[in-house]
């Protein structure tokens, strides 16, 4: 089963608000979902991210693969580096 970390639409009509989710990659993006890492807000000043690093990092590891937008999230809250150190120890 091929995974994807992405973001799941909530909130009301022109006031979105994201979660992070674990889905299978088949699955439609506001539909069926495995495991809920996080959220995203961008209405608010400043945005407001809030990602759980140790489920993210598990999935990282586990072979799911970020969007783009989910990536650029990750980057900025520093999961990326994380991923990235705990990767190169294991090689």
């Amino acid at each position: 089963m091929a995974t994807r970390i992405r973001l799941k639409r909530m909130g009301m009509k022109k006031a979105p608000f994201y979660r992070v989710v674990v889905a299978d990659s088949r699955s439609p993006r506001d539909g069926r979902f495995i495991e809920e890492i996080g959220y995203y807000d961008p209405t608010k000043n400043p945005v407001v991210v809030q990602i759980d690093e140790e489920k993210a990092l598990q999935w990282l590891s586990n072979g799911a693969k970020p969007s783009e937008t989910v990536r650029s999230l990750f980057n900025k809250t520093g999961v990326l580096e994380k991923w990235a150190a705990v990767k190169g120890k294991a090689e």
